[in-house]
Order: C-alpha cells, then sequence, then structure tokens
C-alpha cells in the first residue's frame, strides 16, 4: 500500500496535478486501498491546520501586499539607490540591499523577485547592463526572503515539529546577512570587472528625502524583531502588527494607499494564504499516512545503515534535498519531508534548529535551480529573455549559496550562537 501511495503522488505530480491536490489525492488511495474509512481526511486536515502559530502565513503575506499596495516597496529601492547608486555598479548593488531589507517583511523568494523584480531589472537594463545578469542577481537575491526573518518556511518548519519559530527566525539572521554581504562583494567585482556604471552621488537634502521615505520600512522589521525578542507579542502577533502598521504607514504616511485599494489587497492575500493553508492541510494527511506506516523511522534507519558519520549523512541529505529542490515548490518539500530528516539528524546530534536551517536552505536555493527553479521563471518572464541566459549569468551567485549553506551545515554556531544568546 505505501508503494500505492508514492507512485500515485509521483503520478499526479507527472502529470500537472497541483503539488496541494497530488498529495490529498494520493491518501485517498491509499485509504481506499487500506479500508480506513475516509472520514480520517477531514479530520487530519483540520489538526494540520488547527495551530496558532500558522496565522503567521497570512499575516505575513497581508503586510506584503499591503507594502506593495502602500508603496512602501517603492521607497525601499529608492533609500537603495541613495545609499549605494553612486558606487560602481551603483544599482545592482541596491538590488541586494533591497532584497535584504524586503525580506525582512515578506518572507518569500517569489514575492520578492515578482514585485521588486518589476523595478529594478527594466532599471538595470536601462543603465547598460546585461538583461541576463539583471534577471539573474533579481532571482538570486530573492533567495534571502526565505532566509532572513520572518521566513515563510520557518513558520511551517515550526508548525509542523514545534521548534520555536521565534528562534527559528532568529537562526536566520546570521546566514541571510552573510549570503547577502557575500552577494555584494561578487556584484561589486564583477561590476568593476565589466565596466558597469555608477550613478551620480546625492546631495544631502535627497539623501535625508529619501532616508525619510525608506525609514518607515526599516521601522517594520525593527518591530518585528523588537517585538518578539521582547516578548511584547508572539511571531503570529507580529505579524498582524505588520498588517496595521503598513496599513497605516500606507494610507497616513505616503498616502499612496486608497481605502478602496483594501478589499482587493484582502483578496489576493487571501487567496494566496489559502493556497498555502491547503497545501499544509493535505500534507498533514501524507504525513499521518507515512507515520502509521513508520515510513520516516525506516528511511532513518536505512541512511544510518550506510553510516553514522555526522559529516557523511549531512553531506547525504544536503544532496538529496537539493536535487528535491529542483523539482518541488520549498513548502511542499519542508511538509513531506522535514520531520522525518529532523529524525535523521537528530539521531547524529545536530541541533534541531540547526537542521531547520538547513533544509531550508537547500530548498530555497531549489528556487534559482534549473529545470523547475520559480525564481528564475518569474525573472525571466519580467525581462522577456529566455531561461538559458539566466542560468548561465546565475552561476556566482548559486555559487554564494551553496556555499553559505556548507557553512550552516559544518558550522553549527552560525544559525543556532544567535537565537541561544537572545532567547535563553
Amino acid at each position: 500500500m505505501v508503494t500505492l501511495l508514492f507512485l500515485s503522488f509521483v503520478v499526479l505530480l507527472f502529470v500537472g496535478v497541483p503539488v496541494a491536490f497530488s498529495l490529498g489525492l494520493s491518501s485517498m488511495i491509499y485509504l481506499i486501498g487500506a479500508g480506513i474509512p475516509l472520514s480520517v481526511i477531514p479530520q487530519r486536515m483540520f489538526a494540520g491546520i488547527n495551530s496558532f502559530t500558522l496565522l503567521c502565513v497570512p499575516g505575513f503575506i497581508l503586510a506584503g501586499n499591503l507594502m506593495n499596495q502602500g508603496g512602501i516597496s517603492d521607497r525601499i529601492v529608492r533609500f537603495a539607490n541613495v545609499l549605494v547608486g553612486h558606487i560602481r555598479g551603483g544599482i545592482a548593488l541596491a538590488n541586494v540591499v533591497d532584497s535584504m531589507v524586503f525580506a525582512g517583511v515578506s518572507g518569500t523568494a517569489v514575492a520578492d523577485v515578482a514585485s521588486l523584480g518589476t523595478i529594478m531589472i527594466p532599471a538595470m537594463h536601462k543603465q547598460g547592463y546585461d538583461m541576463g545578469f539583471s534577471c539573474a542577481i533579481t532571482a538570486s537575491t530573492s533567495c534571502l526572503g526565505p532566509i532572513i526573518p520572518p521566513s515563510m518556511p520557518m513558520i511551517i518548519a515550526g508548525t509542523l515539529t514545534g521548534l520555536s519559530v521565534g528562534k527559528l527566525f532568529l537562526a536566520g539572521a546570521i546566514p541571510g546577512l552573510l549570503a547577502g554581504g557575500i552577494m555584494l562583494a561578487v556584484t561589486y567585482w564583477l561590476a568593476v570587472k565589466r565596466g558597469y556604471p555608477k550613478g551620480p552621488k546625492p546631495t544631502w537634502k535627497i539623501f535625508w528625502s529619501e532616508f525619510y521615505g525608506g525609514i518607515w520600512a526599516l521601522l517594520m522589521v525593527a518591530i518585528i524583531f523588537v517585538g518578539i525578542l521582547s516578548g511584547w507579542f508572539s511571531p503570529t502577533e507580529a505579524s498582524v502588527v505588520a498588517c496595521i502598521y503598513a496599513l497605516f504607514v500606507g494610507l497616513v504616511i505616503y498616502k499612496d494607499l486608497r481605502i478602496q485599494d483594501v478589499p482587493k489587497v484582502l483578496k489576493e492575500s487571501a487567496v494566496m494564504s489559502a493556497s498555502i493553508i491547503t497545501l499544509v492541510a493535505f500534507a498533514n494527511v501524507f504525513g499521518w499516512i507515512m507515520a502509521s506506516e513508520q515510513i520516516p523511522q525506516l528511511i532513518a534507519k536505512t541512511m544510518l545503515s550506510f553510516t553514522q558519520n555526522k559529516f557523511l549523512i549531512i553531506l547525504i541529505i544536503n544532496i538529496f534535498l537539493l536535487f528535491v529542490g529542483m523539482f518541488m515548490e520549498t513548502i511542499a518539500a519542508l511538509m513531506t519531508l522535514f520531520p522525518t530528516l529532523l529524525a535523521v539528524l537528530g539521531q547524529v546530534g545536530v541541533d534541531p534548529i540547526q537542521a531547520a536551517m538547513i533544509c531550508v536552505l537547500n530548498l530555497v536555493i531549489g528556487l534559482i535551480t534549473p529545470p523547475v527553479g520559480v525564481c528564475l521563471f518569474v525573472a525571466a518572464s519580467i525581462g522577456k529573455i529566455s531561461i538559458s541566459r539566466i542560468v548561465a549569468a546565475n552561476m556566482p551567485y548559486l555559487l554564494i549559496c551553496l556555499f553559505v549553506l556548507m557553512l550552516v551545515s559544518y558550522v553549527p554556531a552560525l544559525s543556532t550562537w544567535l537565537p541561544a544568546f537572545l532567547m535563553k
């Protein structure tokens, strides 16, 4: 029956059925074949989404959409351009900074590419940058979104396993900033080597004007961080505070958001949230079947039968997840694989927080890895170029992500020190 479960799941994916429904239908086929009442499906679906922590998802999605509609995203771009635009390759450097700041609110890579890409890719091309490079840097820097807190994948990982979402958020801070810093250095080196242009140095008047516009976005990130760390509110409550803050700034401070725009933003956020929540619900049914068949224990036993060397186990899991990430959406892969791999890594002494960071980082890299790198395709559609041009230009940034992955995998303090220090 287990063979039937996985075979039906793979076939449904192959014929183009969405991941959420592939999980649900394959689970239904298994239950019918095993003679288990189908009433298990709604029971397990409800159990999977009956989580206070999971309310972070619609909260941060709504906050990100309010940012876009309220003009906050545009001001992040302008503020970053004032900071680094006068340096060689300035607008490319601003692209990296934009993603690092925007990641502090949206928490999703695809949202980063879709919102910032429509601004940055045409602007870079207009200044003489190669379109492949413009799309590649936009796609790659978007991967900082699910690493730098808040992070949708981290929320899902915490919901699945009961790990502290606050600690998971903090676990991504140092790796995210490290990846962003290396990307800045490599971008500057490429800009000097290729002779990319630099913008004029801004006057103090322009600097303070754009600083005033951008500081409201930075304050939102600070409120989320300080609120969670101080215990003033939980991550779920932080997402609600972020929504209220984005609504206030859009309506009152910037005045780019109109009251009549709010229903549209709510509708878009509801649709996006529903797709993720549906995936979580069906994945919980699939996971319950796997647990009842003791598949996680079997996988752990099989892997540990080859070797019990901690470093080799981590390497095997990295290779496996990088392969999965090439074909499977990040959250769907987390839902089906993370509890099992957490058990395996736990048996060789890997801290659960570090294990979560390893899994999330692997799957996020899949977003910029062909053949199904979602962020690559989004950037290609904005730039109206072939995916092959982006893949070639993206190699330096892909190598940076893999380098940071190796550091996170074999230097535990990168992901565990900050949560342990700030949330004792």
